[in-house]
């Protein structure tokens, strides 16, 4: 029988938890009847454990006619099972066929929020693995019914010291309900605190239950950047069909949304978006801070989503690990950081010279950074998978000229002045040119964003003095395995460069760069023909992109407290809303699937991917606040 042994308790046989979820946490909550006809109905679980409520969750959403179109899952687990162990607690589940499909998709054991997607995304789990106490702090949702697992005052004391309990009002929808094993007074009591009403204390034969409804004498508004819903809205427009365009249209059609993606060419992700192939690989830091936590989310989601296609052949790539040099730490040191954080050696390790030569067949100059999961693929096929299963319709040739609110939706004009498109929701994914149509409607980070002129190069593969790794390797620069008969390689970066025509001092610097990663000589390789591409990346001063709403400049400077991204006033309402997603600098393989759930989460209302702290790291209004013309009054 499965034992958390530092505080004693059990868990039931997988068996025995499937019938307590249901007679305990499904009926205290009075489901599946409260999901009945909603779009999305949203699930809190303090506890994941074996994962029996989920799965009693699923299966009676599976087996209810009138089951809401979405339902949404979110767990914390601080202990989480590995996949073998997993595998035994339900090797005699009476749920076999989602036993297993939970089994295939559970994730590795890193310290973030997981999202899991299930029957074509309308079962989804966010599964968060670390101390639910801190991490209830961190959660951006609206839940419906809390399952209080776990919560016995003797047992979980941890729990009980942090007054969790306490801080559940802050997450509760309207009307949304809470259920528990436990009866204990400084449980019913705690409840209160977070403005539920107790209606039961004890159901059937189960004496030791607790069911409450959330009824608080006084509900505060949402700040402007906090969780958010557009009334009756679910139709929105994109400008941009690169990788965040093509992304924001599919993340947002997993959350019942259609869209129409406007873009100045005649065909998606030709600009920054159209190179044959790129790299994607996670990040690791001494210090684990956002950055490099913010960077392991948006590579795990890709290494899902992007990986199944490449799997299945609906893109082109290669998924089998991506080395990161790293030549100002010894072995040692490596070790000792990584040991620190203990991370999963499925997202990271580290390689020493020799071993890292071996795998990727190359002579590199130093040990690396192993990412497993990380690789390559071509964006541009990326892009175009995205766009399809987003069920977008695009139109291109549209040069958008200017964007405005009228009345209850907004429009996006053409040079005529004649409106090409319209909706609640416009959504700028066009990289820096969402500069120019933010400024004239009042958005903010008008300034945050500029362009980085990128250049890579390319020699045929078979050219015998070439390296040929089996890996992409990337450190000052990078380098590719074969790419369509094609040694890939780059990239140079010059800010603020506009020069369309490909230019041969930056070939010779992509040519330095590889025989530094690599080994061999450059003035051997610079007589060889080459191919190039240019694009233009778009960054930000803290190279992470802005996902979020934009900005509404002179509110903010009026307003008595805007301290805080999330206290910063927005270009949006009940009706709709202008959201960014940009600045994606050169990770945008990367950024693409995660930041594309971000925004999703921010247009929907739907629970966010990322902790609220990571979520205000990629808010746009965290650099309006950092720029001394729009602090506001009193500040």
């Amino acid at each position: 029988m499965p034992l958390a042994p530092d505080n004693g308790d059990i868990h039931h046989p997988a068996t025995d938890a499937l019938v307590q979820a249901r007679h305990v946490f499904l009926a205290g909550n009075r489901l599946p009847e409260r999901w009945a006809g909603r779009k999305r109905f949203v699930i809190l679980e303090t506890g994941f454990g074996l994962g029996s409520n989920f799965l009693a969750a699923w299966d009676a959403w599976r087996r209810d006619p009138r089951r809401c179109e979405r339902l949404i899952f979110l767990s914390v687990e601080k202990h989480p099972l590995t996949r073998e162990d997993l595998a035994r607690a339900h090797a005699t589940s009476t749920l076999p066929e989602l036993a297993t499909r939970l089994l295939a998709a559970w994730p590795l054991r890193t310290p973030n929020l997981h999202p899991l997607d299930f029957e074509d995304a309308r079962v989804q789990l966010l599964l968060g693995f670390g101390d639910f106490a801190l991490l209830l702090r961190q959660w951006v949702a609206s839940v419906d019914a809390f399952l209080l697992d776990g919560f016995s005052p003797a047992r979980n004391l941890q729990i009980r010291d942090s007054r969790a309990l306490q801080r559940l009002g802050r997450l509760a929808a309207p009307g949304a309900t809470a259920a528990t094993w436990s009866a204990a007074r400084a449980v019913r009591e705690d409840l209160a605190s977070a403005g539920f009403a107790v209606e039961a204390a004890g159901i059937g034969d189960k004496r030791n239950i607790t069911v409450a409804r959330y009824a608080p004498r006084h509900v505060a508004p949402p700040p402007p950047g906090g969780w958010h819903t557009h009334r009756g809205a679910s139709e929105a427009i994109v400008i941009g069909a690169g990788l965040a365009g093509c992304a924001a249209a599919w993340a947002m059609s997993l959350q019942g949304w259609t869209c129409r993606v406007l873009d100045a060419q005649n065909e998606p992700a030709c600009a920054a978006s159209g190179n044959p192939a790129g790299l994607f690989h996670g990040s690791f830091h001494r210090d684990d801070g956002p950055h490099a936590r913010v960077h392991r989310a948006a590579a795990l989601l890709t290494q899902r989503v992007a990986g199944a296609w490449i799997e299945a052949g609906r893109i082109h790539g290669q998924l089998a690990g991506c080395l990161r040099l790293e030549g100002r730490l010894g072995d040692a040191d490596a070790c000792a950081a990584l040991a620190a954080h203990q991370l999963d050696p499925g997202y990271v390790s580290w390689l020493d010279r020799d071993t890292a030569s071996r795998i990727s067949g190359l002579a590199l100059p130093s040990g690396a950074w192993h990412y497993p999961g990380g690789g390559w693929l071509a964006p541009r096929r990326y892009a175009n998978e995205l766009l399809a299963r987003s069920g977008a319709a695009f139109i291109g040739k549209a040069r958008v000229a200017r964007i405005a609110r009228g009345g209850r939706a907004w429009q996006a004009f053409d040079a005529h002045d004649k409106v090409i498109a319209e909706a609640p929701v416009l959504v700028l994914a066009n990289g820096v040119d969402a500069k120019r149509l933010l400024l004239g409607a009042g958005g903010g980070a008008l300034n945050a964003l500029s362009i980085s002129r990128g250049q890579i190069s390319s020699l045929a593969a078979d050219t015998p003095t070439l390296p040929r790794p089996r890996l992409p390797v990337a450190g000052a620069g990078y380098v590719l395995p074969r790419v369509d008969d094609r040694l890939v390689f780059g990239a140079t970066s010059h800010a603020d460069d506009d020069d369309p025509e490909l230019r041969e001092a930056d070939h010779r610097a992509n040519l330095a760069q590889l025989a530094l990663l690599a080994g061999g000589s450059a003035s051997v390789w610079s007589a060889l023909p080459w191919h190039g591409r240019i694009g233009w990346r778009t960054v930000t001063p803290d190279r992470l992109p802005l996902i979020g709403a934009a900005t509404d400049l002179r509110a903010m400077r009026d307003a008595r407290r805007a301290d805080q991204p999330r206290f910063v006033p927005r270009l949006r309402d009940a009706d709709g809303g202008l959201y960014l997603f940009t600045g994606l600098g050169s990770r945008g393989i990367a950024w693409a699937a995660l930041g594309g759930q971000v925004l999703a989460s921010w247009v929907s209302g739907s629970p966010c991917p990322l902790e609220a702290d990571l979520r205000d790291s990629l808010d746009p209004a965290r650099l309006d606040l950092r720029h001394p013309d729009n602090q506001p009054a009193g500040y």
